[in-house]
């Protein structure tokens, strides 16, 4: 949609002489330096970003007053210099993900696996262009209706894969016309999801899975997912399951996760970590995964212990029952499987095994690797995985000297942490409450510009029918810059019903162990490269001083914006707090790739900017 201003202004321009011409670009930068004052010209400012938004009110008043017509001057006399709109990528990108190209990976010489793995420096694409969705895409079915019935034509996957799947998950789904259904209850593991989760909390010595939560349980790791039907479960018990699954061009177990709904990243067990820090998870899930653990001389399942928290579990569901040879239970006398020595040497104990299932724990006590003999997993240098972004897989014991080492039995109940826990990751409460206390007042003003009169230029104000905003289903939410994940935590308080992905730029500070010990999700992320996920697989974008945080990278912001663009749905927002050097050229990128959007002046008397900005829904 092209703005009000933009249309009088460009009636007017193009049949005036040059002196009309001149004469606006004079206006228009004296309005500019009246309004900027000294501010660089720059992509980002430099200045180091607030890490929380100024508390701002009465946002009725400044939604009246969004438009800001000095960037649309400014653009306008530009004249012919003016950037034109980004143009739709090929039908053969509808579902492309970057950094995954198999076929590159072979000719750059990986194998062994690793060509399936994540290769950014492989192959880079030049070619700037906007992913478009599929011809049948539809916007999905509003939460908890969209968890349960997706529109096929959203997802990559044919009738015939659908059809010749053999998987136990694939199994739950049910393909009716433009639509696929999922049957959580019917028949994914032994009885039901319900039966399955709660056998294995009975396994581990609780009355019921409603149970998770008390006994230390919130934060669910679940490898090769299938289609999210045990997360969804989880969920249903106010867990954090996040899926993580290797890229599948077709039929993708993430792709499919993320449209219902649930938290999902492309990852996998190859040849790297996972991009979490070391003591990141209350429980690691395997059902069928395709795994196998006691491979490469168990460096495999030494990944799961660096990201499992002390006392927590991994659950391996194993369609034989049995593990590589030699049944648990039936083994003969003084012979131990290859993974039962494995889970000896990095000091797990099996706790219960029942028909497919076993479940092992995670020693509490530090001194237990150092009291073992002649072992040949050694303890790794402390901080060998501070930022653990990608980095190569490695055979050493990770944590035990981390002040995080805690067990999940002695945690905090509920997401707040306490003074103490505060402490250990170096915060002081003061400011993690006040910090709290901004976002709570920030998410109620973003709320209430979640809708499309913000980006109307006649006079109407909403009224008794307009319905209340979101005018759209927000549901995955990710911010790009969490901090304290603070965002997160005021959705919670606020009963939204959205996730969110809190992502932590790898050159700030790390705060990732302090997001993952609230119990939410998040991931260590260089801007600089895509973001492990399937185009259109999130609702709403953040992030509060990314751009000036990224103003000293060498990535370019076209770049950062054609991604934020290729993860956002139709009809999609983009909520940008930062400087207003910042503002004003994300204003113009996001003219360029068509988004609408709208700059908000906090009129506080600082030089913070807010833009608001809503993806088109472009059918071609």
């Amino acid at each position: 949609m092209r703005s009000f201003w933009f249309n009088k202004l460009s009636v007017i321009f193009g049949p005036r002489p040059p002196v009309s011409w001149l004469l606006l670009c004079l206006v228009s930068l004296l309005a500019l330096i009246a309004v900027l004052g000294s501010s660089s010209s720059n992509a980002f400012d430099s200045v180091t970003p607030t890490p929380v938004p100024d508390i701002y009110l009465n946002y009725r008043r400044l939604k009246e007053q969004a438009a800001v017509d000095y960037l649309e001057l400014r653009s306008l006399s530009l004249g012919a210099s003016r950037q034109r709109e980004l143009g739709l990528c090929g039908k053969e990108r509808e579902n492309y993900v970057p950094c995954y190209n198999v076929s590159a990976n072979l000719l750059a010489g990986f194998k062994d696996g690793e060509e399936f793995d994540r290769h950014c420096e492989v192959l880079r694409d030049r070619n700037r262009c906007l992913v478009r969705s599929p011809k049948d895409y539809k916007s999905p079915l509003r939460w908890p209706a969209g968890r349960d019935v997706i529109w096929s034509g959203n997802v990559k996957i044919t009738k015939d894969q659908f059809l010749s799947s053999g998987s136990m998950t694939k199994r739950l789904m049910l393909l009716e016309e433009n639509q696929i259904a999922f049957h959580s209850e019917d028949g994914l593991i032994f009885d039901g999801v319900k039966d399955y989760s709660r056998q294995i909390a009975e396994m581990i010595g609780l009355g019921s899975d409603s149970d998770f939560l008390q006994a230390g349980v919130r934060t669910v790791l679940d490898i090769g997912c299938g289609f999210g039907s045990f997360g969804a479960h989880l969920v249903s018990l106010k867990l954090m399951a996040v899926c993580i699954a290797a890229y599948e061009a077709t039929g993708s177990q993430v792709q499919l996760a993320l449209e219902r709904g649930l938290p999902a990243i492309i990852g996998s067990f190859i040849s790297r970590q996972l991009p979490y820090p070391s003591l990141s998870f209350d429980m690691v899930h395997c059902a069928q995964c395709g795994i196998v653990w006691d491979k490469k001389d168990g460096i495999l399942l030494i990944e799961v212990d660096r990201v499992l928290k002390p006392g927590g579990y991994f659950v391996l569901t194993s369609p034989s029952g049995k593990l590589h040879g030699t049944a648990v239970g039936k083994r003969k006398r003084n012979v131990l499987t290859p993974m039962e020595e494995l889970t000896q040497e990095i000091c797990w104990s099996l706790l219960a095994q029942q028909d497919e299932t076993f479940i092992w724990q995670k020693t509490v006590d530090s001194d237990c690797y150092a009291s073992r003999k002649q072992s040949a997993i050694p303890l790794c240098k402390e901080g060998h995985d501070v930022q653990s972004y990608y980095q190569p897989l490695v055979s050493c014991i990770s944590g035990t000297s981390s002040k995080r080492w805690i067990p999940i039995q002695n945690r905090s109940a509920g997401s707040q942490l306490s003074a103490s826990e505060l402490e250990v990751h170096g915060v002081l409460p003061d400011n993690f409450f006040e910090d709290l206390r901004v976002w709570r007042s920030a998410l109620k003003n973003y709320w209430s510009l979640l809708t499309p009169l913000i980006f109307s230029d006649h006079p109407k104000r909403p009224g008794n029918e307009d319905p209340l905003p979101p005018f759209n289903m927000i549901r995955n939410v990710m911010d790009m810059n969490a901090h304290y994940g603070g965002l997160n935590a005021a959705f919670l308080e606020e009963k939204k019903s959205v996730w969110v992905m809190n992502v932590v730029p790898i050159r700030a500070r790390n705060t990732l162990p302090l997001i993952l010990d609230q119990g939410f999700t998040g991931i260590l992320h260089d801007w600089c490269e895509p973001f492990p996920t399937y185009p259109r697989t999130y609702d709403m974008l953040h992030a509060n001083g990314l751009l000036s945080h990224l103003s000293s990278e060498s990535c370019s912001a076209i770049d950062l914006f054609l991604e934020m663009d290729r993860m956002l749905r139709p009809e999609g927002w983009v909520v940008l707090s930062d400087k207003v050097g910042a503002i004003e050229m994300a204003r113009m990128l996001a003219t360029q790739i068509r988004w609408e959007a709208r700059v908000i002046d906090l009129q506080n008397g600082s030089d913070q900017r807010l833009l608001v900005c809503q993806k088109q829904f472009i059918k071609k």
